[in-house]
């Protein structure tokens, strides 16, 4: 068995380093996709299509 104190598990040793202070902003404002894939536009298209054809019978 290893015993480990307060502080010194796997990810709890010193940093190695300074961390970068502008990598937090930028990983927190990752912006999505600016419109809907081809495969989502095609697929709208096909519900649209099916429910215009459903209220004609």
């Amino acid at each position: 068995m290893i015993f480990r104190g307060p502080g010194q598990g796997p990810g709890k040793g010193a940093p190695k380093g300074p961390r970068n202070p502008l990598v937090v902003p930028a990983l927190q404002r990752k912006a999505g996709p600016h419109e809907k894939s081809q495969g989502a536009k095609r697929q709208e298209a096909q519900r649209i299509l099916r429910s215009r054809t459903d209220e004609e019978l």
